[in-house]
């Protein structure tokens, strides 16, 4: 199958079967998401939502996680990855945002990376959550079903490489979408140590389930 043939099919299939796809992460508004995205670095979102509600709670704003010290957001953070570098990151953050930006969440990918805590990662997916902008974040699952399925190529061996790939083939109107589609799709079905592909509605188009036939069959 033809990469563009095989990106209008897979398109095609989650269009059908899932119209709407959004964030798992918890959040009421531009700063709350991307504070949870900033604590989703490395750790699952399932753990994030469990630790927000009482952190958004304490500090519902820019203005009063700027003036926390670190031992006291310490503890609302402690049970996630990097819970040292984060405590940081976000009171950083949330200090530049009132110093640079007035304390609203910035829109362009050069001024949400000037942020502390935020990298292209992290800038995609605001810009695509908060902004409906065509950016693609290229995460852990994005990556690994991206090139699974033959969307990207062996060659394509870093995630800027994969997003440039997925930016290349995507229309626009979709890419915002399609985040959600490879996430989501990563996350529950084609799982990383054991991909779950008899039960995948993904085969006709899929690179790996199509090298793998056979032994997928016996499994």
């Amino acid at each position: 199958m033809k990469i563009k043939d095989r990106y209008q099919w897979v398109l095609g299939y989650f269009s059908t079967h899932f119209p709407k796809a959004e964030t798992e992460l918890y959040y009421s508004n531009p700063f709350e998401l991307l504070v949870a995205v900033i604590l989703s670095a490395q750790c699952t979102d399932k753990r994030v939502n469990l630790i927000t509600p009482p952190l958004f709670k304490a500090f519902p704003d820019a203005q009063s996680m700027s003036s926390a010290d670190f031992d006291l957001l310490f503890p609302f953070i402690r049970s996630i990855s990097y819970p040292n570098n984060k405590t940081k990151h976000l009171i950083g953050m949330s200090q530049m945002l009132l110093t640079q930006f007035g304390g609203e969440v910035p829109g362009t990918l050069e001024e949400l990376q000037q942020l502390p805590g935020v990298g292209r990662k992290t800038a995609n997916v605001i810009l695509s959550v908060i902004y409906n902008q065509p950016t693609m974040a290229v995460d852990t699952h994005v990556y690994r079903v991206s090139r699974r399925i033959g969307l990207a190529a062996a060659a394509d061996r870093t995630p800027l490489a994969v997003e440039k790939k997925l930016m290349r083939y995507i229309p626009k109107e979709l890419v915002p979408l399609a985040h959600h589609w490879l996430i989501l799709h990563g996350r529950y079905v084609c799982l990383a140590r054991r991909p779950q592909c008899a039960n995948c509605g993904l085969q006709q188009g899929c690179k790996f389930f199509e090298v793998n036939n056979n032994s997928l069959a016996k499994v």
